[in-house]
């Protein structure tokens, strides 16, 4: 049990935190993170999608597709909705990871290719990469 007053705000914080990494998930507390060397990887605190992450978890739920598959991926599910209202952008993200992001390329032939990148296994969760990020600056 937490030895924080059950009202704190950082007892829920720290409660909450505990529970994912029983189900798994990697914890880690920003708090303190630095940069330029980030403990997140980031380049500098607006940084908020972890692209070093992504780009791993992508290229291995989605083996064989070429860098600029997975480059149009990253680019669209990074892709900044501040105008859109917050329920549209929650929906366009969701369906990007329920359904996958929908990208063009190239093949070694020059013919154009049309592939939905993987962003979630839905069939195997434990091939996914769970991370929670607390007081991300």
């Amino acid at each position: 049990m937490s030895p924080y007053h059950p009202d704190a705000e950082d007892a829920l914080e720290q409660a909450t935190a505990e529970l994912f990494e029983r189900l798994g998930w990697e914890v880690v507390n920003a708090y303190h993170e630095t940069f330029p060397d980030s403990l997140l990887g980031r380049e500098n605190a607006g940084e908020v999608v972890l692209v070093s992450r992504l780009r791993s978890a992508l290229e291995r739920l989605n083996p064989g597709l070429p860098r600029a598959a997975i480059d149009q991926a990253i680019e669209e599910l990074a892709r900044d909705r501040s105008a859109l209202s917050p329920a549209q952008a929650n929906r366009e993200v969701y369906r990007l990871l329920r359904d996958g992001v929908k990208v063009r390329y190239r093949d070694e032939d020059g013919a154009e290719v049309e592939e939905s990148v993987r962003v979630v296994d839905w069939s195997e969760p434990k091939n996914n990469d769970f991370l929670l990020v607390r007081q991300l600056w």
